[in-house]
This record gives structure tokens, C-alpha cells and sequence, in this order.
């Protein structure tokens, strides 16, 4: 078992195991919480992390009985915002995150200033969505365009957000099961960017969440080629990329609630129930899925096996690609 993975499934045991014991050395008010909530997100508003946060903010200051006030500390891919919950010393501090600062961002930078592994209380996983694989219009589609890529060598280019991001590991991971992909890394800074390029030309492929693919495809700029999960009602009309041949690869974009590491057993408690009863909410899924999200809402050992899962595939990819974030 590699250490990472490792590490995070003793953490998430000692987690569980916690729940049965009184925090030491902490002073707890019976009333938690007895102040507003803050829930910090690494990304602009407008974000899909962004709109995910708000949509379970309202209902869950509903259930604590206290306001629940989103603010955004947007900068290096979410890291930011994560350092400053690890970092919180009050226990009125929460953080809505994404894959890659709990996966991927201590092996591709391992002077980070905090641990995926330590320095969090983990609380749920929110939501998921698979990607698309996306496709110039001009370019075959089905089994064909793998064959046309393969052919292609070098040649092809794809673009992703940048070093180290979900779309940028998901393409290398794919290139691996997929023998004879060659394409070449182009980063962007954002998504809209890569799809201007797609569609311009400039690249061949990248791996785009649905809710922006599968408007140009539906326009006809594009191709929807595949989804990196199995089949979604986000996306009902893209075959997984299994059906076209692609084995072992089962890869989601997703989001998650956590605390710090510091978070009184008592407040991960009534935060997980509260969140239980929000993520149930039909309002609350609908909205999610408009935002391009399948709602979930798991137990904290639920995102630990998550985590230690997709960290031990990201981490052969990195150490056997040499990626690094610069």
C-alpha cells in the first residue's frame, strides 16, 4: 500500500474511532454553534466549487440554527482557501474544496503548507460530475477518433486548466489505457480559453465538465467523444468511455466539505447529521444538478476511502509522467 494512501485510511479510522471519544483539551459549548459559520472556497463566486457552497449554505444554517456565510479566498487552484482552514484556530470555520487539494497537491508540491492527510476534519463528500471528452468538430467520433488520435502521435495537442489539474492528470491517466496516445500538454487559465481553442483548431481534445461541453456540442462546434465515468443523467446522451473501449478508467470531478483537523468531535457530529438532512433535500439536488453537479452526501469515512482511492492513482500517474506544477 503506498504511504499516502496509507496514511489517509489511518487517519480516517482514527476519525471514526474518535467519534466515540470526548475532545480533549478543547472548550465546547453544548450550544454549537454559537456564532455564524464561515465556509471558505478557493474559487471565484460563480464557480462551480462557488455554487455548490451556496446552494448548501442556506439549508444548512437552517438545520444549525445559526447564518452560514460563503467567502471566497480564490488562488492556487484552492489552496489558499484550504491553508486558511487548516490554519483556523476557531472552530466556526469550514471549507468547501476540491479534488485535487486533497489528492494531488501535497505529491505535486510537497513544500505545501498543510497536509491533505492531517490537517482536516473530513465531513462529506458533496457532489460529483464525470468530464467529457471533447473533440474539434472537424475530427472523427466513437472508436475512431482513438484510432485517428493514435495515428495522430505528437501531432495533437490537448488542453486542460493548467499543471496538475483534474483535466491535465485525467488526460495523462488516459493516455496510459489508451497504448499509442500521444497527445501533447497545452495549459490554460481557464476553461472558457480551452474551449475557444478547441473549436478554433488549436487543440484536439481535452476533458471539459459537462456543463460546459455539452452546450457547444449541442450547437455542433464540438464533439462529445466520452465520459470519464459511467453513464450520468448530466450528460445522458455521451456514452462512457468504456463502451469505446477504454478500460479501468473511471474518473470524476467532485467537491467536499471539511473542517480543521482541530474541528470538535462534537461540532463534526452535528455537522455531519445537519448535512445529512440537507443533501436529501429535493430542492437542494435540483439545484446541484442544474449547476452540473449529481448530488451525493456521504459519511466522513465515506471521502476518506474517496480520497486515499484517487490519491494512489494520481500518484503513479505524477511520479510516472514527472509532472510538476511548474
Amino acid at each position: 500500500m503506498k504511504p499516502f494512501r496509507r496514511r489517509l485510511l489511518s487517519s480516517g479510522l482514527i476519525l471514526a474511532s474518535s467519534a466515540a471519544l470526548p475532545a480533549v483539551g478543547q472548550a465546547q459549548s453544548p450550544a454549537w454553534p454559537s456564532r455564524p459559520l464561515r465556509i471558505l472556497v478557493g474559487f471565484p463566486p460563480g464557480s462551480t466549487p462557488d455554487l455548490a457552497a451556496r446552494t448548501i449554505g442556506e439549508p444548512l444554517g437552517r438545520e444549525l440554527g445559526q447564518p452560514v456565510v460563503i467567502e471566497n479566498r480564490a488562488g492556487a487552484s484552492g489552496n489558499i482557501a484550504a491553508e486558511l482552514v487548516a490554519k483556523a484556530v476557531d472552530d466556526h470555520t469550514l471549507g468547501v474544496v476540491i479534488n485535487g487539494n486533497l489528492t494531488s497537491s501535497k505529491i505535486l508540491d510537497p513544500k505545501l503548507p498543510f497536509d491533505p492527510v492531517r490537517s482536516f476534519s473530513y465531513l462529506s463528500l458533496l457532489a460529483t460530475a464525470p468530464l467529457v471528452l471533447a473533440a474539434g468538430r472537424e475530427l472523427p467520433e466513437g472508436r475512431a477518433f482513438f484510432e485517428a488520435a493514435i495515428q495522430a502521435g505528437d501531432r495533437w495537442n490537448y488542453g486542460s486548466v493548467g499543471n496538475g489539474s483534474v483535466g491535465h492528470l485525467g488526460m495523462e491517466l488516459l493516455k496510459n489505457r489508451v497504448p499509442g496516445l500521444k497527445a501533447e500538454h497545452v495549459p490554460y487559465k481557464g476553461n472558457p480559453q480551452v474551449l475557444t481553442d478547441l473549436i478554433g483548431g488549436q487543440i484536439q481534445m481535452a476533458l471539459v465538465p459537462p456543463g460546459l461541453a455539452l452546450p457547444q456540442a449541442q450547437a455542433g462546434k464540438i464533439h462529445a467523444i466520452g465520459l470519464t465515468a459511467g453513464r450520468s443523467a448530466l450528460a445522458p446522451t455521451v456514452p462512457p468511455l468504456a463502451d469505446l473501449g477504454v478500460r479501468d478508467f473511471n474518473l470524476e470531478v467532485w467537491t467536499a466539505l471539511i473542517g480543521p483537523a482541530r474541528l470538535p468531535v462534537t461540532a463534526q457530529r452535528r455537522l455531519t447529521t445537519a448535512l445529512a438532512a440537507v443533501m436529501k433535500s429535493a430542492e437542494v439536488r435540483r439545484r446541484l444538478f442544474e449547476q452540473g453537479w449529481q448530488a451525493v452526501g456521504s459519511s466522513p469515512e465515506g471521502l476518506t476511502r474517496r480520497v486515499a482511492d484517487e490519491a494512489a492513482i494520481l500518484s503513479r500517474i505524477i511520479s510516472s509522467r514527472g509532472i510538476t506544477l511548474n
